[in-house]
């Protein structure tokens, strides 16, 4: 009985000796990596891109031609006094006969003004003065500089560029037509300086280009719907407005306003921006960019990726040298450490437990899909692997999983370009403003780990122009 006790005991010894040497082999139990998440969700989707939206200004010589034409009419100058002007004993009366007409060279606008003119004047024979009355026509010449300073306001420089006369005034004194050409032209010469004035003063307040770019500079900050199914908006923040000088091409003024702001896109509630009642100083430029770009966003919760991941490797096993060793995957979790996603594996088989692994997370633009580079074990899962099953080290286990690990997010981006162009196709933002634009190149940016996803952006280049009436 002694002896049988005795061989039980060596027994019990040999099996908990030899558990005790098989356990910290076959049971695995790594440190687990912490998580840590350098960006929010909400930052990566306020990412900002500055863009510039481009407001082609066209101005046809004919629309200036009717708006002057419209606004100048019948008596546009009288003096009713014999004794104004040092007594110069003259009495006028101006009317517009026709058509002002307009044209533009060499960066100047040309005014040809046609008048009839109503004349009294004292005309002096054997020393006593008579006063006379006279009609005649004459076409008025003048060219002007025209610009726009920081503040908006049209800055006009105009000067007399001669005239003509249709019908020359004469006077009859005793029955005898007397010209007095050189009279009334010396008037007309010492009165072109008011003239001009009194034009550019008409140019500076009846020129308003504030009200129009004001319109589309607030219809540009209004948040616009892209997605109803991501809930996804585009929204622009202006910070300043461009301008290049104005060019003349036949009939026509032409140049580019540009508005240059910050693209982002937001996700839920449509954001509340209240319109602004000013503009900021208009800028001067050679040329204005062709760069409008956003960020276009997928996302994938962890939750959502690991699922993904689990239907394509629980289940899985994998066999090591010569098959000696083999395990089977039972499960997969991940989450994030700062840019580093972690990827948690359980294992059965030769050995036991949970492993970590750690890769760079990346959008693939050829597959579509968030793809992983330089994935390795975690240090921690490293030192225990070293001690106990250096054949998984040595296998191809992690370079299988950076290969075939993939988390699809193509079809969320492709849906978000083909929206977001189909918003850029002829569509009225607002009455009077037209949107036009074409996205050229998606290129992909980055992915980033939050604590709540994996997203994935890309960046949509292209060119945005807003039609804006009065403006073309």
């Amino acid at each position: 009985m002694r002896r049988l006790v005795v061989v039980c005991l060596a027994v019990v010894w040999l099996l908990a000796g030899n558990l005790s040497c098989q356990s910290p082999h076959n049971q695995l139990n790594p440190k687990a990596p912490k998580a840590a998440y350098s960006t929010t969700e909400m930052e990566v989707r306020n990412e900002r891109f500055l863009s510039t939206v481009h407001v082609p200004v066209s101005i046809a010589l004919a629309d200036v031609e009717r708006q002057i034409n419209t606004q100048v009419n019948g008596l546009i100058y009288e003096d009713t006094s014999l004794d104004d002007n040092n007594r110069d004993q003259f009495m006028t009366k101006v009317w517009k006969r026709g058509t002002i007409l307009v044209n533009a060279q060499d960066s100047l606008f040309h005014f040809t003004v046609p008048l009839r003119i109503w004349a009294k004047a004292g005309v002096s024979v054997l020393g006593f003065t008579q006063y006379k009355e006279t009609e005649f026509e004459i076409d008025l010449r003048f060219k002007t500089k025209f610009d726009l300073d920081t503040d908006w306001s049209a800055h006009t420089q105009t000067q007399a560029d001669g005239y003509g006369w249709v019908r020359r005034p004469t006077v009859s004194v005793i029955g005898v037509n007397i010209p007095i050409t050189n009279i009334v032209g010396r008037l007309i010469d010492k009165n072109l300086g008011t003239i001009t004035k009194a034009l550019d003063q008409q140019i500076r307040r009846n020129v308003d280009l504030r009200t129009p770019v004001l319109k589309a500079w607030n219809t540009l900050r209004e948040p616009y719907l892209i997605s109803e199914k991501y809930r996804t908006y585009l929204q622009v923040v202006p910070k300043r407005v461009l301008i290049t000088p104005l060019r003349f091409e036949g009939r026509f003024i032409r140049a580019t306003i540009g508005i240059e702001g910050y693209t982002l896109t937001t996700t839920g509630v449509k954001p509340d921006v209240r319109p602004v009642v000013s503009l900021p100083d208009l800028t001067v430029v050679s040329q204005v960019k062709d760069d409008f770009q956003i960020g276009l966003l997928s996302e994938a919760s962890y939750q959502e990726a690991a699922r993904i991941a689990s239907e394509e490797f629980v289940g899985k096993s994998f066999s090591f040298s010569n098959d000696r060793y083999n395990i089977t995957i039972t499960s997969m979790e991940m989450y994030g450490q700062n840019e580093t996603l972690i990827i948690k594996a359980g294992l059965k088989g030769t050995i036991n437990g949970d492993i970590y692994l750690r890769g760079r997370p990346y959008y693939d633009a050829q597959s579509q899909t968030v793809s992983l580079k330089d994935l390795v074990y975690d240090l921690d899962t490293k030192n225990i692997l070293q001690r106990s099953a250096s054949w998984l080290l040595k296998g191809t286990f992690a370079r299988t999983l950076e290969k075939q690990l993939t988390i699809p997010v193509g079809s969320q981006i492709a849906d978000m370009h083909k929206l977001l162009q189909d918003k850029l196709k002829n569509n009225q933002l607002a009455k009077g403003v037209v949107v036009n634009g074409h996205i050229d190149e998606i290129k992909p940016d980055q992915v980033y780990l939050t604590p709540t996803a994996l997203l994935a952006v890309v960046n949509a280049r292209g060119r945005v122009d807003i039609k804006v009436d009065g403006l073309h």
